[in-house]
């Protein structure tokens, strides 16, 4: 008997954290479509990573209802011991989970395809040969690669037609802004999947 009452317990207790945790997101989701002015203002100097909830308010008000809903199910269930309500609260986690699972084979079954897919936006970037060569080149350096595959991605760059068929300074040894291939900095080759462009 004591373990039954123990797990009914510790069913309540995370069920109340879902519960509450649902009405919070709830309230920041009505707060972000009613006033969002106002959360700009208290937010935006506070918490700046937190200001793309303000792109999200229909999105925090749906998870908050169903998280809400969720945590009225566990909690009502296991105090009452009703068997409707936690029959219905395992099979929507059950349904959750098995959507995980598939999601989860989805995105490995269909990896490399998104992998090519991406290999060949950043390997031909934007329109704005000026624009997408800048961004090229901060990528380059913050990530310490060069190019999406290696360096002969720039081979087709404006890049490198325009700066006389010399490779940007992610790719050079350190004291070097441009330099040829006989130039690259080897270590920055192969980097494979590191969203360089």
């Amino acid at each position: 008997m004591g373990c039954f009452s123990f797990l009914k317990m510790m069913m309540f207790v995370f069920n109340g954290v879902i519960f509450l945790s649902g009405l919070a997101v709830l309230g920041i989701g009505i707060w972000v479509k009613v006033d969002g002015g106002s959360f700009v203002q208290i937010l935006g100097a506070a918490a700046p990573q937190l200001m793309q909830l303000i792109n999200v308010g229909y999105l925090c008000i749906a998870v908050g209802t169903f998280l809400l809903l969720m945590g009225f199910l566990g909690c009502c269930g296991a105090m009452k011991e009703s068997k409707c309500m936690l029959l219905l609260f395992f099979v929507i986690i059950l349904i959750l989970f098995i959507a995980e699972v598939a999601g989860a084979v989805v995105v490995l079954a269909f990896s490399s395809v998104v992998t090519a897919s991406l290999g060949q936006t950043a390997v031909h970037p934007a329109q704005d040969p000026v624009q997408s060569t800048r961004e090229c080149r901060e990528q380059s350096s913050s990530l310490k690669c060069c190019g999406f595959n290696n360096y002969k991605d720039f081979n087709s760059s404006y890049f490198y037609q325009t700066h006389s068929q010399t490779y940007p300074t992610g790719c050079c040894l350190p004291p070097k802004h441009e330099c040829l291939e006989s130039e690259l900095d080897s270590t920055k080759q192969v980097r494979r999947r590191a969203m360089c462009c």
